[in-house]
Formats: C-alpha cells, sequence, structure tokens
C-alpha cells in the first residue's frame, strides 16, 4: 500500500515568529521603560556632580577670602630688618601662626622684594609682586601639591614688599582628585544597580501584557471568542475589553454571513430539486422521442444544455450550505465522535460506483482499519468532494483509488487518479473558492476541493497535493494527528 504523502505543518514557524514578535515587542517597550527610567537618574547623577563642584567652588571661595585677610596680618608680622644679610625678623600674628600651624605641610608663606627675591619663607615662591596694590590669585604646582597662591604688595618696616600666602588643601583639586571615588563609581554603581533593579522590575510588570499578546498572536483567525478581562493587569483591561467588542463585532458579521448562505442555500435546494426533476424527465422524454423514430419533437440540444445548467445550480446550492456547514466557527462546541475511516471509504465507493462505472473508470479500495475522532458528516462530505473530482476529471479507462490507514503520528485518507494532474503552480490555487483552472472540461463550481480543505483545518489538518505515482496524476491526501488520531482499530465488516 502507498504511504500517505509526507505533511508539512507550519505552527511551528509560527510558534516561531510569534515568539519572535513577542520578543521584540517586550525588547522595544523594556528599552523605552528603561531609557525613561534611567534617564532621569542619570541627570539627577549629574546634577549631584554639578553641586557637588558648587560647594567645592564656594568653598575655594572661601578659601581665597581667608587667605587674602591674612595677607595684611602677614606684612604687619614683620617687625625688623634683617642684620647684613639676615632675613628680616617676623613675629607672626595669632591668625597667622594659627594658619600655619593648622595647615602643616599644606601652607607656605613668603616675603619678597620688588624684584621677587624671597627675603623670608619658602623659596620656591619667588616671583615678581604684582604689578597694583590688587591681590593675585592662582594656582601652582609644587612636589605633587597643587596650592592655591596669593600675591599682594604690601607697605611694612622694610618698606613695600610682596607677601606671598600658599594653601596646599584648595577645595577644587581635592574635588578634582576625589571625583572618581566619591561621585562617579557612587553614581555608576548606583546607576547599575538602577538599572538592573528597574529591568526585573519592567520585566516583571510587562509579563502580563506578553501573556495577553501571545495569547492572541497563537489564536486561529476563526477563533473570536473573548478575553479574560480578570486575567488581565487593570492597566491593559480597557484595551481587552476595546478587543472583546471587536471580536463580538466581527463574530456577529461573520455569523450573519454565514446564516445568510445557509439560509439561502436552504431556500434554493427545494424549488432546485423540483426544476432538475422536470428538467430531468423532459430530457429524458426528449432523448427517448429522438431515439425512437428519429422525430425530434422536444429541443434536445436546448433541454441537455438546461438539464446541465440546473445541475450545476443545484450542486452550487449543496456546496455552499456544505462550505456554510463546515466553516470551523459553526463546529465550537458540537462534540467530535469515534470515525471509522475504513467504514467511510466503503460508504463512498458504493455511491460513486455507479459514476465511476459509466464513465469506464476503474474505482478502487484500499483500506486498511483505522479510526479517528471527527465529525462523521463532515469527513463523509471531504471524501465524497474528493473522490467526485477524481471520476470527474479521470478520462475514461482511467484508475481512481481510495485508500486509508493508520500512520506514522495517526491516520490519513487518500484519494489518487491516473488522470491529468494539476501543474505544481496551480496546486496552492485550486484550493480556494471557485477557482478553477483554465481549460478545464467538464462541470463544476472550483468549490469542491475548496470544501474539503476547509474540513480538513477543522480538523486541525490541512489537504496535501501531489502527483501520483510515477508522476501521473493527482494525489490529495491529509493526516489526522494530535487529538483527532485514534490509529489502527479491529477490522469492520464491509467491502474488502
Amino acid at each position: 500500500m502507498t504511504g500517505p504523502a509526507s505533511l508539512r505543518f507550519t505552527s511551528s514557524a509560527r510558534d516561531a515568529q510569534v515568539r519572535s514578535n513577542a520578543l521584540g515587542m517586550a525588547s522595544g517597550l523594556r528599552r523605552r521603560l528603561l531609557v525613561m527610567l534611567l534617564a532621569p537618574l542619570i541627570v539627577l547623577a549629574m546634577l549631584n556632580a554639578w553641586l557637588d563642584y558648587r560647594s567645592a567652588d564656594d568653598a575655594a571661595l572661601q578659601q581665597d577670602q581667608r587667605l587674602l585677610a591674612l595677607v595684611p596680618l602677614l606684612a604687619d608680622s614683620v617687625i625688623a630688618a634683617g642684620a647684613g644679610t639676615e632675613p628680616p625678623v617676623l613675629m607672626l600674628a595669632p591668625a597667622v601662626e594659627d594658619f600655619l600651624k593648622d595647615g602643616t605641610g599644606h601652607a607656605a608663606y613668603a616675603i619678597a622684594d620688588a624684584d621677587g627675591k624671597v627675603l623670608h619663607g619658602e623659596a620656591w615662591l619667588a616671583g615678581l609682586p604684582p604689578t597694583t596694590l590688587e591681590p593675585e590669585f592662582h594656582s601652582e604646582e609644587n612636589m605633587g601639591v597643587t596650592w592655591r597662591i596669593v600675591r599682594q604688595r604690601q607697605q611694612t618696616v622694610l618698606g613695600e614688599v610682596a607677601v606671598v600666602l600658599a594653601d596646599g588643601s584648595d577645595a577644587r583639586q581635592q574635588w578634582a582628585r576625589s571625583v572618581l571615588l566619591k561621585v562617579l563609581l557612587p553614581n555608576l554603581a548606583l546607576l547599575a544597580a538602577a538599572a538592573l533593579a528597574v529591568g526585573w522590575a519592567v520585566k516583571r510588570a510587562l509579563r502580563p501584557l506578553l501573556e495577553l499578546r501571545e495569547a492572541v498572536e497563537r489564536r486561529s483567525p476563526r477563533d473570536l471568542s473573548a478575553i479574560d478581562e480578570h486575567a488581565s493587569p487593570e492597566e491593559v483591561r480597557p484595551l481587552v475589553q476595546s478587543l472583546n467588542r471587536l471580536f463580538g463585532l466581527v463574530n456577529a458579521q461573520a455569523e450573519s454571513q454565514r446564516r445568510f448562505v445557509t439560509d439561502a442555500a436552504h431556500q434554493l435546494r427545494t424549488p432546485l430539486a423540483g426544476l432538475q426533476a422536470q428538467v430531468e424527465a423532459w430530457a429524458q422524454a426528449a432523448n427517448a422521442a429522438k431515439e425512437g423514430d428519429g422525430t425530434v419533437r422536444l429541443p434536445t440540444e436546448q433541454v441537455n444544455k438546461l438539464r446541465g445548467a440546473t445541475r450545476r445550480t443545484s450542486q452550487l446550492a449543496n456546496q455552499l450550505l456544505a462550505l456554510s456547514r463546515a466553516d470551523a466557527r459553526t463546529l465550537q462546541g458540537q462534540p467530535t465522535q469515534r470515525v471509522d475511516l475504513k467504514e467511510l471509504c466503503e460508504t463512498i465507493l458504493e455511491a460513486h460506483l455507479d459514476a465511476a462505472t459509466a464513465r469506464h473508470i476503474d474505482l478502487g479500495l484500499d483500506a486498511q482499519p483505522a479510526q479517528v475522532m471527527g465529525h462523521e458528516w463532515l469527513l463523509r462530505e471531504l471524501l465524497g468532494n474528493l473522490v467526485d473530482n477524481a471520476v470527474k476529471y479521470t478520462p475514461a479507462g482511467g484508475t481512481v483509488t481510495i485508500r486509508c490507514g493508520p500512520c506514522e503520528g495517526g491516520a490519513f485518507l487518500e484519494v489518487e487518479d491516473d488522470g491529468p494532474g494539476l501543474p505544481a503552480a496551480e496546486r496552492t490555487h485550486v484550493l480556494e473558492r471557485f477557482y478553477r483552472v483554465r481549460g478545464t472540461q467538464g462541470e463544476g463550481n472550483g468549490l469542491g476541493l475548496a470544501i474539503a480543505d476547509e474540513i480538513a483545518r477543522a480538523h486541525s489538518s490541512h489537504l496535501e497535493l501531489q502527483p501520483g505515482v510515477g508522476g501521473r496524476g493527482l494525489r490529495v491526501s491529509l493526516v489526522f494527528g494530535g487529538k483527532h488520531a485514534l490509529g489502527a482499530q479491529p477490522a469492520q465488516s464491509g467491502i474488502g
């Protein structure tokens, strides 16, 4: 027995796309929230650094004022000139003495003459005095210490001299040295900890939204049931309510269309059946009159055309009704039942045997016991459409085979013929409603395979169209898997 065609399902690819979309949405929201939450922290860190610098600047300004206040006291501390080459005699004012004592190692002074030569104090403070009586401030590095230095011309017992005071505890320089440890590192650590905490919190907060998005993405386009509002965060409930309203409107519109198609098909069936019966009787009478004596008393050609049109119209009404009933949304809530595939194939074989014999087509059965869970009346419609198509389009003297049985992962149904087959480019289009391959002979509305595919999808499967044995004809198969598969069962009595 020829096994079923290998069916390729795209659910894994679709799930991967859903996960990719969900991750993309999550990363986008997380990135925006992180930026929005961390940006203020970065601004606050910069503001903190600026305030620290401003504090250091204020301290430096106070330092300058303190140095400037000590300059005249240091000038008054010169009480006499030194003998010969001896330095001048100083009696330091208490404030100057406290300054030098408190800043041991980071405080220095000098008394220089008009040429900048140091008369008393630190020699490295030598330098030209200011050209005016205004004090001059500047910073200078010496012995690895950055000093804040003030110079001012003052009148003393030695005459006009330059008084120099230096403070090695410059607040600005201390801030520059400590900015890495006291400002940048703590702020960077705070930002890193905040980023981790915010990232974790955002991920936790977005989880219900991501679950809602994934639930909507995983839905079948046919599933228009309402989303549970209570399972969503309060902030998302307005969105869920809007979605539910949209689902309700779309579902109501679709239901209205389904009811219209069903009602129209039901209303058409009765008058079409009566019309077809009358036309059939008229056609038989016309053909009998022509065959009897050769005299055409009735317009045979026109009657046969009318009979063909009536048959197609009646078939269209029946197919529209079947298509409406096969809609997966109408099957929601309807219980499935155990369907014997072998018995189903035998029934369809009996139903189409006369039509196949009339066209001199060998209609055969290759069936193994197998059962599935599904809707028996829909599977009968599916298999009937496949066999009807095969018989209709297979040339006289051809072969049509119905197969069923267990397979890996479930059970399968298959109809194969050795007719003209289908070009590869047409195999996807023939599953569309009202589509017919150009140049196709015979009656048809382009709904048979569409109905069969709709029924297959209602059973979580789909039709696979491939060439028959040796590349001839067409093989249409579907596999029942998952909850619909029951596998092999004991053989049932019937046609072998």
